[in-house]
């Protein structure tokens, strides 16, 4: 098992992409802390740990705040032990940031940058030390919202935590401590079951969302997640791996005519 014994600690580790994550790191034997606001959310996943025979505890922390964060990686330091990998993952979309019509400029840049930015930036600096001290490393979940300017300032906050990632590999290099990242396309969570985000009433796509005409999965993520955080990415720091089933190489407008006329012209050898 590739993290047995280690402290990974998850941040949104209590629901959608943050909570595949902990039970794949239950499974590959790591000791998983992991950081939420929701406590009902928290407290079942926590008690699926244990039915699983996983060691992991919930910690109810509000991370765009510096002094709650700086008490969190003190506190799971003296829990724990050790922190070996910290994981990135919490953040808030368009659909959850409470951004409201009447809201200025400021409010609404707040309410996308605290969760989004402001979290991983406060929860990197306070655990880098301790990275440090086991060679550890570190993994931030950022999303292809960076390269789509009709995501606004949630993709200014995400586009913001890949530079985040590449200044702290810098940083974090002369200590032995790697950071790297992952940007997800379009990944299937609990609320995309009862709504789909973006298609027909009938509940199909009006556009494919991947090359593989569906959405990722929370486990899908996990696995790259894990990829580069273990002992396995040991010569990669500062990168940041688009998974996303291929949606950043999609040509929308040539789809048609691939489909229509020139389909066999590029898959036949010349």
């Amino acid at each position: 098992m590739r993290f047995e014994d280690k402290v990974v600690l998850v941040t949104g580790g209590n629901s959608g992409i943050g909570r595949g994550m902990v039970h794949r790191l239950i499974e590959e034997g790591a000791r998983v802390p992991f950081v939420g606001r929701d406590t009902a959310k928290g407290a079942n996943v926590e008690a699926k740990v244990k039915e699983r025979g996983g060691e992991g505890s919930f910690y109810p922390v509000e991370l765009a705040n510096e002094d709650a964060v700086a008490g969190l990686i003190e506190q799971v330091v003296a829990d724990y032990g050790r922190l070996d990998v910290v994981i990135n993952n919490a953040g808030v979309g368009g659909r959850r940031a409470g951004v409201q019509d009447a809201d200025g400029p400021g409010v609404r840049w707040s309410k996308l940058r605290g969760p989004n930015l402001d979290a991983p930036y406060f929860v990197s600096a306070y655990a880098l030390p301790h990275l440090a001290e086991t060679k550890g490393s570190m993994v931030n979940i950022s999303s292809t919202a960076t390269w789509h300017g009709n995501w606004g300032l949630y993709g200014i906050a995400k586009a913001a935590v890949e530079g985040l990632t590449r200044s702290f590999a810098a940083e974090g290099g002369p200590m032995g401590v790697r950071v790297n990242g992952v940007s997800p396309g379009w990944i299937a969570i609990e609320n995309d079951a009862a709504a789909p985000p973006s298609g027909n009433a009938d509940g199909s796509w009006a556009m494919p969302p991947s090359l593989m005409n569906r959405m990722g999965t929370p486990q899908e993520i996990a696995a790259a997640v894990l990829f580069l955080a273990s002992d396995e990415a040991s010569f990669i720091t500062g990168q940041t791996l688009i998974v996303d089933g291929g949606l950043m190489i999609l040509d929308y407008p040539s789809m048609p005519l691939l489909e229509d006329v020139a389909r066999d012209a590029y898959s036949q050898p010349v």
